[in-house]
């Protein structure tokens, strides 16, 4: 049986971090989108503060997960 393919080997890195409108692409050397990461939306002054990541979270998420082939 043969052995199965590395991460690696299916997407290369560098993996990179792209900024989008309320999320952030993970993508592999060869273009693949390996992961978004949604941020929500920020609040207005004087509402409710909404359930999920802000900006500043979903991009160092986003990050730690584009850093993982060097690990």
């Amino acid at each position: 049986m043969p052995e199965p393919r590395r991460i690696r080997d299916r997407f290369p890195a560098p993996w990179t971090v792209e900024e989008m409108p309320a999320r952030f692409r993970v993508c592999a050397a060869n273009g693949v989108a390996l992961a978004y990461v949604y941020a929500a939306p920020q609040p207005q002054l004087g509402t409710l503060t909404p359930q999920g990541l802000s900006p500043a979270e979903a991009r160092a998420m986003a990050q730690a997960i584009a850093a993982l082939p060097t690990r």
